[in-house]
């Protein structure tokens, strides 16, 4: 059985061995480096005269394969691991997705407000996802750990699943301003537009797979399979001989190029006789939108109903093209070659409130709403829906959120803090202290801020 599940990558396509939003300061009125990624209209009116972010880095895992083992394992994910082996899965049926790990370097950024209504900002970031999407329990399970799956009959089925791995860098222009103004309302707009510089990805997409095995004559069937396997940095042939993982995406001799970006606006309403800047927000943004294109990607599809036998593929598959014709023999229609892939951006809808409670006390929420699809190479957000009370003021910022997961259907609760130019945090910490939970990830950062003087009081 052992040799059977070696031939599984080419079935299945090669299988190896969430986004980060720094909520806790990004909802801060002193930080706008950070809080134009959640909408680029944050930076109209800023409070900042300049400001230079100096870097900014985030590490995070999340999943509804299993609760996760220890939050000291996440930093494993960064190496060859497929993300499995710090997870405790829950059952061996049914579907998964998983985000083992999104990593998120924020690099060198300067922030210039023209006047007292418009700002202008230039930022670099680097990107990492490793994401599977509607995966099966039980295949994955099996191509993780062949050797300990010894079921006489074992029975995968999965639709529209996707595993995208990917790599990427950016550099965005943005700007932010008021374009409306009276007494008692005010609206901000925004916009970013991004150069993406693609290093590398691996990704698998199928609409259909419906495979089973039997032990008593050691045979392998497959159903109405119709699976796609594309990469810029390894062909399917290498993988065979040499193994897939993600620590290859750095390896890539062709990369891609794309345009990016977001855009946004802030609807502000202040009561009269307010201490601050406003009384409430209401905010609507859009946040990666475009794709990266990869023009020399080497692709494999695989259709068809056939099936194939441990001992013939022993005695007979000694390299990938051996697999290939036996597989074609075997009733798979098996289509190679080389074109130009899309891959998606993780694109988000994030609806936001805000209001000025009392004093220097605030209370945010925000809805981030998944707009990606599996049907597509790339990566995708998984919807949650946060509140986020904060204390801020231009020397020290602190909040709690506090988060819905759609991904696992569970609460998560982070801090967020920043002092001058520092600032670290967590969106999910509650790892650290409970051994039920499926995600954590953490951020820290610094910058140098020059603030304005504000004639009345800006919470």
């Amino acid at each position: 059985m052992k040799k059977l599940f070696l031939c599984v990558p080419f079935i299945a396509c090669v299988m190896s061995a969430r986004g980060q939003r720094y909520l806790g300061v990004s909802t801060d009125a002193y930080n706008s480096l950070n809080s134009m990624y959640l909408n680029p209209a944050n930076l109209g009116g800023c409070n900042e005269k300049i400001a230079v972010n100096l870097m900014g880095a985030s590490i995070g895992v999340d999943n509804n394969l299993g609760v996760l083992t220890s939050a000291s394992n996440v930093s494993s994910t960064t190496g060859g691991d497929s993300g499995v082996s710090i997870f405790k899965a829950t059952g061996t049926s049914g579907k998964f997705s998983m985000v083992a790990p999104y990593v998120e370097l924020r690099g060198p950024a300067i922030l210039y407000r023209i006047n007292r209504k418009h700002t202008l900002a230039l930022s670099t970031r680097l990107r990492a996802i490793n994401e599977f999407n509607n995966f099966d329990k039980a295949l994955f399970t099996a191509l993780n750990n062949p050797q300990g799956v010894n079921t006489s009959f074992i029975q995968f089925q999965a639709q529209n699943f996707n595993w995208t791995a990917h790599v990427w860098s950016e550099v965005g222009l943005s700007y932010g301003g008021e374009v409306y103004s009276t007494d008692k309302w005010s609206m901000k707009v925004g916009a970013t537009v991004r150069y993406l510089a693609g290093i590398g990805y691996l990704g698998i997409k199928g609409k259909n797979m419906d495979v089973s095995y039997t032990s008593a004559n050691d045979s392998f069937r497959a159903n109405n399979t119709d699976i796609e396997y594309a990469s810029n940095i390894q062909t399917l042939s290498d993988g065979f001989s040499d193994g897939v993982s993600t620590s290859k995406l750095f390896g890539g001799p062709s990369g891609g190029s794309g345009i990016g970006g977001d855009i946004g606006a802030i609807l502000a309403y202040t009561k009269p006789g307010e201490t601050g800047k406003y009384t409430a927000t209401l905010s609507v943004s859009f946040t990666d939108i475009g794709v990266i294109s990869y023009k020399n990607s080497s692709s494999v599809r695989i259709t068809g109903d056939g099936y194939m036998k441990g001992n013939e593929i022993s005695d007979n598959v000694k390299s990938y093209d051996d697999l290939r014709a036996y597989a074609a023999m075997r009733g798979f229609t098996v289509d190679t070659g080389r074109a130009s892939r899309n891959v998606s951006l993780p694109t988000a809808c994030i609806v936001g409130a805000d209001y000025h409670a009392w004093g220097r006390f605030f209370l945010g929420a925000a809805g981030i709403i998944n707009m990606g699809s599996d049907a597509n190479f790339g990566s995708k957000y998984y919807s949650q829906f946060s509140i986020i009370p904060r204390w801020q003021s231009g020397v020290f910022t602190a909040s709690v959120p506090i988060t819905y997961n759609t991904l696992a259907h569970n609460m998560r609760v982070g801090v967020g803090m920043r002092l001058g130019g520092l600032y670290f945090g967590s969106d999910d910490m509650m790892a650290l202290f409970s051994s039920n939970q499926y995600g954590f990830n953490m951020y820290f950062g610094g910058m140098i801020p020059i603030y304005k003087r504000a004639k009345r009081a800006y919470y």
